[in-house]
């Protein structure tokens, strides 16, 4: 058993993560954010509220995600037993639903009737999509044109759901012009519900997502002690805005002897435009609401970011990992799109598993430290999604020819 011991970093207090988090937001928006949070420390205080997503978590997205461990890969590899938790295998394909699920229960409660979201990968606005229809409720997504170029099938399963794509053109159209473009929304239409996808944005949402992705973590840690009599002595994942990094996070923040490792992407390299790598490269500064790690252009404007996965090439990141950096209790390392695209292709052959670049990336970062580790050892991956709609960029780059 590893000791545990209390930790301030990674946990909100007032909205603020240490010196990051807090609200940055017009006059307008002020109301809107504090009926939000009073709404959700109404719902938080509430068995029934807690009840009901717990029974969907189980009934619905189809909780607790299984246990994996690759013992293939890990042959093949050397080092340390390397695990993953198959969030690939909930409902929508993604860990995305665990906070749609809770946060549209809150919609509801709130009396909303529309939600808006943003998605760069599409597994976010797949999953606004699918909470909306369960609960009847209307949908708009907005999305940057390219990622809607590059993730197809995943614009299609909106439409089907019946959410409607609103195509971002502005900027780099990908992840952080379609944020621009939900917010600007929401400045004009008040009554909306944002359901942000990440661990990002004013408070309270870092708080709620943290909140509802750390059912991660949670079933993770049980599952890992169950399985093989001890805690991971290192918990991976990959860190675009952070949400399925600090679910898989929260359970063992206090755990002193279990790494936390989160992977950023690195993309073609560690210049100006060509990676999305915010903790590694990045300042503190303010992006979208919110205090954070920013990457920045030299007139101090979020800069141009690129990652070969959609999900990944955000200019910011999530207040709580900015923390845990900060007080040094979570490792944030880089993988290339290279380095991705092996990790992907090593678990396609080795295990009969297809990730999506965004989890291929946490794989890459796994695999860079599970060589060094003893064979008693033990890694976590958080799988968080299916690569299913990364086909046609794999086909386009022709890897497997």
């Amino acid at each position: 058993m590893t000791e545990r011991k209390e930790h301030s970093a990674g946990f909100p207090n007032n909205g603020m993560y240490g010196e990051f988090g807090g609200s940055y937001i017009p006059d307008m928006l002020e109301p809107v954010m504090k009926e939000i949070a009073d709404a959700y420390e109404k719902c938080k205080a509430d068995p029934a509220f807690k009840e009901e997503y717990i029974s969907l978590m189980k009934e619905y997205v189809g909780r607790p995600s299984a246990l994996t461990e690759c013992r293939n890969l890990t042959k093949l590899c050397g080092g340390a037993r390397i695990f993953l938790k198959r969030e690939d295998l909930n409902h929508t394909g993604a860990h995305k639903i665990n906070n749609c699920i809770g946060q549209a229960l809150l919609a509801k409660r709130m009396g909303k009737k529309k939600i808006i979201a943003e998605t760069g990968a599409g597994m976010h606005g797949v999953a606004s999509a699918t909470v909306a229809a369960l609960m009847g409720m209307e949908c708009d997504v907005y999305m940057g044109a390219v990622d809607i170029a590059r993730q197809a099938p995943n614009v299609l399963r909106m439409k089907a759901l019946g959410a409607n794509v609103i195509p971002v053109t502005a900027g780099q159209g990908t992840l952080k012009e379609a944020v621009d473009d939900a917010l600007k929304a929401l400045c004009a239409d008040t009554s909306l519900f944002y359901l942000i996808g990440s661990a990002v944005g004013p408070h309270p949402y870092p708080t709620m997502v943290q909140d509802f992705q750390r059912i991660i973590g949670d079933e993770a840690r049980a599952q890992m002690k169950e399985r093989t009599g001890s805690l991971p002595n290192a918990v991976v994942a990959c860190v675009g805005g952070g949400s399925n990094a600090i679910g898989a996070f929260t359970a063992f923040i206090e755990d002193e002897g279990v790494r936390l490792i989160g992977v950023e992407p690195s993309g073609r390299g560690l210049k100006y435009g060509d990676h999305a790598a915010t903790l590694t490269m990045g300042e503190p500064g303010v992006l979208h609401g919110f205090k954070s790690y920013v990457l920045t252009d030299d007139k101090g404007e979020a800069a141009e970011v690129y990652s070969i996965a959609a999900g990944l090439d955000y200019p910011s990141v999530g207040p709580a990992h900015a923390a845990l950096k900060a007080s040094g209790r979570g490792e944030y390392i880089c993988a290339s799109d290279h380095d991705a695209l092996e990790a992907f292709k090593l678990l396609c052959r080795t295990e009969g598993i297809i990730p999506a670049l965004e989890s291929s990336h946490a794989l890459a970062g796994a695999l860079k430290i599970a060589k060094d580790m003893a064979k008693d050892q033990t890694v976590l991956v958080n799988l968080s999604g299916r690569g299913d709609k990364d086909m046609e960029t794999i086909a386009k780059l022709n890897i497997f020819d």
